[in-house]
């Protein structure tokens, strides 16, 4: 049975979403528009999250009623590999520097977004909340995983000493508007997208996946996640993560023969097995998030076409590779 009761409100308040510039601060700028309050936004120009003193001053400045943490240092498996101290130092930054300062200033609500790799590598499917710390991390992002648990972390402990209401949320794996699509470095939707519009565009009549497409993934839309970010604002306020997922999965496989339509291509797909897999499946149990009285409500297919309909509309602009 879902309890709709609110512990919070945003209408009236002084929001600021931290990385509002990206894939999913700017859906939850999005999201905030359609309700009565006032967003607070910064860029990287005006604003340094990993100076402590710039941090301080800005909310000091600013004065916000409650806190959105979006903003993260974040890459694929190659740059987490490559730049590890990079993405445990900026990120233990980031969100020391604003968790700190919100409770220094005595923000009275913020909500830390993290991410499902703070799971162990081989948590029992589909991972529960309780899963967190109970196994080893994949060692291709641990260093990310590291700080995102630390975040958490330190939510529940500001929580404890101070009795500040701050919350936070582990995502699934996110798409949509404003996504990388790089071709080097971005993930699995963008990714492939790209590929099958290049693709479709020179006329090739097959296109290479990497694996067997048979490992399974849960994806869920930018804007879905957004909703549910505000959603947990005002119905959540308690220790330990929210996992925010759609409890629904799909195998690469499905998810290319999806993408392949939606762009139009009409070449073979080709399987190369001699490349790696990945994790063969991954999925968020969303039990908690529905619990509350949340549910996604955007289907993938419905959200590849918008996704890939933004790409189009947007592809002169954006860097791509």
């Amino acid at each position: 049975m879902t309890d709709n009761r609110k512990v919070y409100s945003v209408e009236g308040k002084k929001i600021w979403v931290a990385g509002s510039t990206g894939m999913v601060g700017s859906a939850v700028v999005d999201t905030l528009k359609q309700r009565d309050c006032e967003i607070i936004t910064s860029t990287s120009k005006d604003l340094n999250l990993i100076n402590q003193h710039d941090v301080q001053d800005f909310l000091g400045d600013r004065k916000p009623d409650c806190i959105i943490l979006a903003a993260a240092k974040v890459g694929g498996i190659l740059a987490n590999d490559s730049y590890p101290a990079e993405f445990l130092y900026e990120n233990l930054m980031i969100e020391s520097n604003i968790i700190g300062a919100a409770n220094g200033l005595g923000v009275e609500k913020l909500l830390f977004l993290g991410s499902s790799c703070i799971y162990p590598k081989h948590a029992p499917q589909p991972i529960t909340e309780d899963s967190l710390l109970t196994g080893p991390l994949e060692p291709t992002n641990q260093w990310y995983a590291i700080a995102k648990i630390a975040g958490l972390m330190m939510c529940d402990a500001f929580r404890r000493q101070y009795g500040r209401s701050y919350i936070s949320a582990m995502p699934t794996n996110l798409y949509g508007p404003r996504d990388n699509f790089h071709l080097q470095n971005s993930h699995v939707i963008p990714g492939m997208m790209h590929r099958f519009h290049n693709a479709k565009a020179s006329g090739q009549r097959s296109l290479e996946i990497w694996g067997s497409g048979k490992p399974l993934r849960e994806f869920m839309h930018v804007h879905d996640l957004a909703q549910a970010a505000i959603f947990l604002l005002e119905h959540y306020d308690d220790e330990g993560p929210v996992n925010i997922g759609t409890g629904r999965e799909v195998s690469i496989s499905e998810l290319a023969l999806m993408v392949k339509e939606v762009v139009g291509f009409d070449g073979e797909i080709i399987y190369n097995t001699n490349r790696p897999d990945g994790t063969p499946r991954k999925l968020l149990s969303n039990e908690k998030l529905m619990k509350l009285g949340y549910e996604p409500k955007i289907k993938l297919e419905d959200g590849l076409r918008s996704t890939y309909q933004w790409f189009l509309d947007n592809i002169n602009t954006l860097r791509i590779g």
